[in-house]
């Protein structure tokens, strides 16, 4: 049996136990995407979005269905920070894990299966079509049984941040996560996803995050991947924003085997903001992918777009960029800028910003860079009695600092700034020195 043809095998399987089965909507929304994926299969290097990341090692993987797993405590982060926090293990909500505070009237946090089974409105309309995305897009619209489903009534600010986590605990299981998120207008929100799994486990964690941010919106998304060094990683987030809604994604790769990162974001309104920020750090012969799109739709729109690598060992690294200025999305002003530390002679990166424009009265730039340490740089710091290892960790985060910067509110780029920390060479001693 093919390995496409054993995902269409566990489809037929569960189909009918996934949350929501009694929805026509959803049931028929899943068989297509289902036959779709079926039909396409997985992306291969012949597909221009694919040429530099191949799934070959994923796609002779099979992966069971989740079952009950026990989560050892101390592989959660701390529960010390304020806000709001629903855990996933194995793609299964963890209630014991969680913990919600209370919420201003008009919010609503909870789980994309208990809002299913109430039959919420709001779900179909945002749930998402069988034709969106690549073909794993697909795989995770027929397949995905639970995540966060968030909704935000207009004009309501939730102060503290959300934080969705989500934990491959079991080896062999593959996990399909969805989450949803409405945001009406005039609303404010920060949404955390971290990823974490055990190291060595190999795991597949396959998820699709879908934001709709109303207009004159504001809202933060920061996702934390720290799964395992055998684990896969493919994640996709869309984002439509409403007239003058500001959106500010911050996505930091720091773990898995393989891992790709789609983030999509349309403007559907004049005067739209954008900021999309990343960080990535591979090492061994580890794989990492950022994929962006960012469309001005319309006029007066603005985006910011800064990816920045750490690659090492045999690694390799690859950022693909594309602003799209449709047909009368006059005064757009985008910029976009991806630069990579190559820190060893094996290590590799791929930068390709791209822009596509189709309007007059534009202002768009892009940039990239690839590079090594600068020796003069390091040898200014082993004069002032650092030895070679901790100078190189320091100038490497000093790389990465510009990127972490961008990251808030506070509490956010601290938590960012000691995963980075806990994967270089010295980083218990950079806190000291920066």
């Amino acid at each position: 049996m093919s390995a496409v043809a054993t995902w269409y095998a566990q489809f037929r399987a569960r189909s009918t136990d996934l949350p929501g089965a009694h929805l026509p909507w959803l049931a028929a929304t899943r068989r297509r995407a289902m036959e779709r994926f079926a039909a396409e299969g997985w992306p291969t290097r012949r597909t221009e979005a694919w040429r530099h990341t191949s799934l070959e090692a994923l796609a002779q993987q099979v992966f069971s269905e989740p079952g009950r797993a026990v989560l050892p405590k101390r592989m959660l982060p701390a529960d010390d920070e304020p806000g709001h926090r629903l855990v996933f293990v194995d793609g299964r909500y963890a209630p014991a894990l969680s913990r919600l505070g209370p919420l201003p009237a008009g919010a609503r946090v909870g789980t994309l299966a208990d809002a299913l089974a109430r039959g919420d409105q709001w779900i179909e309309p945002c749930f998402g079509e069988a034709a969106d995305g690549e073909s794993p897009v697909a795989l995770n619209t027929a397949l995905a049984g639970d995540g966060a489903a968030i909704h935000i009534a207009r004009g309501v600010a939730i102060s503290a941040p959300i934080h969705l986590v989500f934990v491959a605990a079991s080896a062999g299981v593959a996990n399909h996560v969805r989450n949803l998120i409405v945001a009406a207008e005039g609303t404010e929100a920060t949404i955390i996803e971290h990823y974490l799994g055990k190291d060595g486990a190999a795991s597949f964690t396959n998820t699709v995050t879908r934001i709709e941010a109303g207009a004159d919106a504001r809202i933060t998304h920061l996702k934390l991947q720290q799964e395992g060094a055998a684990a896969f990683h493919l994640g996709a987030l869309s984002v439509h924003q409403a007239r003058g809604a500001r959106f500010a994604s911050h996505s930091l790769s720091f773990g898995a085997r393989l891992a790709r990162h789609d983030i999509t974001t349309h403007f559907d309104g004049d005067g739209c903001e954008a900021l999309l920020n990343g960080l990535y750090h591979v090492d061994a012969d580890r794989h990492v992918d950022h994929h962006t799109r960012i469309e001005h739709a319309y006029p007066r729109g603005t985006s910011r777009e800064f990816y920045r690598g750490l690659v090492d060992g045999s690694a390799r690294g690859v950022f693909t960029g594309r602003i799209l200025v449709a047909p009368g999305a006059l005064g757009t002003d985008a910029q976009q800028r991806t630069d990579n530390l190559l820190l060893s002679r094996k290590a590799e990166a791929d930068a390709r910003p791209e822009l596509e424009i189709y309007a007059d009265d534009v202002r768009c730039v892009h940039g990239a860079t690839v590079g090594q340490v600068d020796e003069e740089h390091l040898f200014y710091l082993r004069a002032r009695g650092l030895d070679d290892a901790h100078a190189r960790a320091l100038l490497t985060y000093a790389f990465a600092a510009e990127a972490l910067a961008r990251v808030g509110p506070d509490a956010l780029r601290h938590r960012a700034e000691d995963a980075l920390r806990a994967r270089l060479p010295g980083g218990d001693r950079l806190e000291t020195w920066v």
